[in-house]
């Protein structure tokens, strides 16, 4: 259910508002180079108060895609994957990767606590290293002759499905 922000206050004033109601999973997107689909994620990732976005490298986003909804998020950008695994620490790291994947989306049964879900650029994936890191490699199944999904579509589908499980009782906050 969306909430009604005090619109007269200033962005601080908002994210501090959402501050509590921030659900506890990172969403990380490794060098995407498209800017209407990071602008695109940083909206989805407010409509599900993720706590944190993080950009590895330098990827930017415009903002007519995020409809403004940069302004009351969490986004942290890191220069590389070194800098990314130290932001990170001990957190549970998640990769999206359809070819590298050991589990289908539908067969998790619940994501872990503080999760870190990371996804590739639309061109590249994301690094072997990055894989092998990351505690689970899970795959969106898809059919017909394209390989991938748009990177937005994967995050939207991923952040669903995390609610999904998430609010199992059926209720929306």
């Amino acid at each position: 259910m969306a909430l009604s922000p005090p619109l007269d206050g200033s962005p601080d004033d908002v994210r501090e508002a959402l501050r509590p109601l921030r659900n506890d999973f990172t969403i990380a997107l490794h060098a995407a180079d498209n800017p209407f689909a990071i602008g695109a994620i940083i909206r989805v990732a407010h409509s599900y108060l993720a706590r944190e976005i993080v950009l590895i490298g330098a990827g930017d986003w415009y903002e007519k895609a995020s409809m403004g909804m940069e302004k009351y998020e969490s986004i942290v950008r890191v220069a590389d994957d070194d800098a990314f695994l130290a932001h990170v620490g001990e957190r549970p790291l998640w990769a999206v990767e359809k070819d590298d994947a050991t589990i289908s989306i539908h067969a998790v049964e619940r994501f872990p606590p503080d999760v870190v879900l990371l996804f590739g650029s639309e061109r590249f994936g994301i690094p072997r290293a990055l894989v092998e890191r990351a505690e689970t490699t899970i795959a969106i199944p898809i059919y017909g002759i394209n390989h991938s999904l748009p990177l937005a579509i994967a995050a939207g589908i991923t952040m669903n499905e995390w609610a999904r499980r998430h609010y199992t009782d059926g209720s929306t906050r």
